[in-house]
């Protein structure tokens, strides 16, 4: 991964995943290491309604790794993007 903050993160996606990895189930520490936050932030957006989207399965709170992506994708595009 390149230091460009310009880079879309769609662009490290393998060009030969499929739709199972689109749908892949991740738990908030694999997300928050994706957006490269603590936990406690993504619990925080979570309780603020502005992260990416989230679900609980029981008692886990899990993202679906294409909505973490599309939701950095957003901040990227968005109207107080850099």
């Amino acid at each position: 991964m390149t230091s460009n903050h310009h880079t879309d993160v769609r662009a490290h996606a393998n060009p030969g995943s499929n739709r199972e990895q689109d749908q892949k189930l991740l738990t908030i520490v694999e997300a928050a290491d994706i957006v490269r936050a603590p936990v406690a932030t993504l619990r925080y957006w979570r309780h603020l309604g502005t992260g990416p989207r989230s679900f609980r399965l029981g008692r886990r709170v899990l993202y679906r790794y294409d909505d973490l992506i599309t939701w950095i994708n957003d901040q990227h595009d968005g109207p107080h993007a850099a």
